[in-house]
């Protein structure tokens, strides 16, 4: 299945790790990559999912977080080329969808790298509807591209109603990390 997580709504990628934690529970390997999340951004998806695959008990879970996070935040002094770490991201997915290395793959917020040009949306589709074997892919973010949800076998579109945020309340752990 490919299934992608899309909208302006909240819980895109926690939709997509509930279906992580049932492909673990399945015993099957999980690949997750990370195409805006900081390496130094701590979330609880993250160590929950990392400590049930040590565990031997379900399927195993890699970690891959690519650029330092936010790439519209300028910083100065730490400019990176956050387009060639999103290529590198892409190429080293399409490297282990050839090779099955993962039975489900996690793309958490890979809308954005498409939406930017950063990657080929026509290679993403060609590449995710040839996937051999029984791989099974979930793209998450905003502004999901209409090829890639022309492609898709299942659509989500979250819808914001109300946020706390839009309060004045910041972010808290154990409900947005």
């Amino acid at each position: 299945m490919l299934a992608v997580h899309t909208g302006q709504g909240k819980g895109k990628s926690t939709a997509a790790f509930g279906m992580a934690l049932r492909a673990w529970s399945a015993g099957w390997s999980i690949g997750v990559f990370q195409f805006v999340k900081s390496p130094k951004w701590k979330v609880g998806e993250e160590t929950a999912l990392r400590a049930l695959g040590a565990t031997g008990q379900g399927g195993s879970v890699v970690w891959h977080k690519m650029g330092e996070g936010w790439s519209w935040i300028q910083r100065p002094g730490t400019e990176r080329d956050h387009a060639v770490e999103a290529a590198e991201g892409w190429a080293q997915i399409k490297r282990d969808l050839a090779a099955e290395t993962y039975r489900f793959y996690v793309l958490d917020e890979f809308t954005y790298p498409i939406k930017w040009g950063w990657v080929d949306i026509a290679d993403v589709v060609e590449t995710l509807r040839e996937r051999p074997g029984n791989q099974h892919v979930v793209v998450t973010g905003r502004d999901a591209h209409p090829d890639l949800l022309e492609a898709a076998d299942l659509v989500t579109e979250m819808t914001k109603v109300r946020h706390p945020m839009d309060a004045g309340r910041k972010g808290q752990q154990g409900i947005e990390w």
